[in-house]
C-alpha cells in the first residue's frame, strides 16, 4: 500500500497579518479587498469556491464552483436547481461557502442562506454565456447517471441543431442563487500557527467583528 508521509509537510505562514486596526468595518469592502488582490495573484482561479450543502439524511457534501458576482446583497454562482446541490439546498436552504488563496496564504469562510435569482437575472447571465456552455447546460442532465460519454456528446449535436433554427433560451431548470451570509470569516495565515482569525457576525443588523483563536 502506497503511504505519503503528509505529516512531515511544514509551511511558515508569513505573507500579512489581519488586525482589528487594519480590517475594513464592512465584510463586503474586505471580500473586495481581498478577492482584487487574489485576482491579481490567482487569476481567475481566485473566484473558485467551494459551496456546502446538507441532504435530508443530515450528511454534507461539498464541490467547487465559480463566484459569478457579489455585492451587499449577497454571494451569487449557478447551477441545475436539480442538481445535487440546487436539490438540497430547496430541502435546507442553509450553505457553507469557503475561498482559499494559497498564493497569499488567506481563507474566507461565508454562512448563510441560498434563494434563487430573479428569472430575469438568470435569464441575462445565461445569454451572456459562450454557446459551448449554453449547450453544455441543456444536455447535461446534472448529477444523474449516464451511461457514457458518447451521451452526451450527442445531446449536445442534438441542442446545437435545434438552436441553428430556434432562438437560443436558458433551460428552465437552470439559474443562480444567491448566498446572503450571516457570518463572514477572514482567514490570515501567521507564522507559527497563530493565524489571524477575524469574524464578522450579523447581529440585529450590525457586523460584530471578533476575533477567533487559530
Amino acid at each position: 500500500m502506497l503511504k505519503h508521509a503528509l505529516h512531515s509537510l511544514r509551511r511558515d505562514y508569513n505573507q500579512g497579518q489581519l488586525s482589528e486596526e487594519n480590517i475594513l468595518p464592512s465584510p463586503y469592502k474586505q471580500f473586495s479587498l481581498w478577492l482584487n488582490q487574489a485576482l491579481e495573484k490567482e487569476g481567475d482561479h481566485a473566484a473558485a469556491m467551494t459551496i456546502a450543502t446538507v441532504d435530508q439524511s443530515g450528511c454534507p457534501s461539498s464541490r467547487v464552483v465559480l463566484l459569478k458576482e457579489f455585492s451587499e446583497n449577497g454571494f451569487v454562482f449557478y447551477t441545475k436547481y436539480d442538481s445535487e446541490k440546487g436539490s438540497e439546498i430547496a430541502v435546507n436552504p442553509n450553505v457553507a461557502l469557503s475561498f482559499f488563496w494559497g498564493s497569499l496564504e488567506r481563507q474566507v469562510r461565508i454562512k448563510g442562506v441560498a434563494t434563487k435569482i430573479d428569472t430575469n437575472e438568470s435569464d441575462e447571465y445565461f445569454l451572456s454565456r459562450p454557446l459551448d456552455s449554453q449547450l453544455a447546460a441543456h444536455a447535461s442532465p446534472q448529477s444523474q447517471v449516464i451511461p457514457d460519454r458518447a451521451f452526451l456528446e450527442k445531446k449536445v449535436v442534438e441542442y446545437k441543431e435545434l438552436f441553428s433554427i430556434e432562438k437560443m433560451k436558458r433551460p428552465d431548470n437552470w439559474g443562480g442563487y444567491c448566498v446572503v451570509p450571516k457570518s463572514i470569516e477572514f482567514w490570515q495565515g501567521r507564522s507559527g500557527r497563530l493565524h489571524d482569525r477575524l469574524k464578522y457576525s450579523l447581529r440585529d443588523n450590525v457586523w460584530v467583528i471578533e476575533r477567533l483563536g487559530p
